[in-house]
């Protein structure tokens, strides 16, 4: 009866360590998720600014001011228009009075 006591005795020890082994990787598991998913949110976060980034980077009135600003760009009109007609060789050009560069 003695030997069958310190068996079982041996045993509810493994038991225990290896339910306190279990435990403490599943605090790890769980801090490692938890930063894990504390990273995804700030991706997604930064993956949202460079969107709107990008759509401002794009927008229509952006694009008009740097061609104007930054190339010297502006907006044509009948005036300054070359009109070409099919495949002749011809180009007839509506000038009224204003100069090209």
């Amino acid at each position: 009866m003695g030997r069958l006591s310190i068996f079982f005795a041996a045993l509810l020890m493994v038991s225990a360590i290896s339910l306190v082994t279990a435990r403490f990787q599943s605090r790890q598991l769980f801090v490692v998720t938890d930063k894990l998913q504390d990273k995804a949110r700030d991706l997604d976060t930064d993956w949202r600014r460079l969107q709107l980034e990008r759509a401002e980077l794009a927008r229509n009135a952006r694009i008009d001011g740097a061609a104007r600003e930054e190339l010297k760009m502006d907006t044509t009109s009948p005036d300054k228009t070359i009109y070409m007609k099919g495949n002749a060789p011809r180009v007839s050009v509506a000038n009224s009075g204003g100069s090209h560069p």
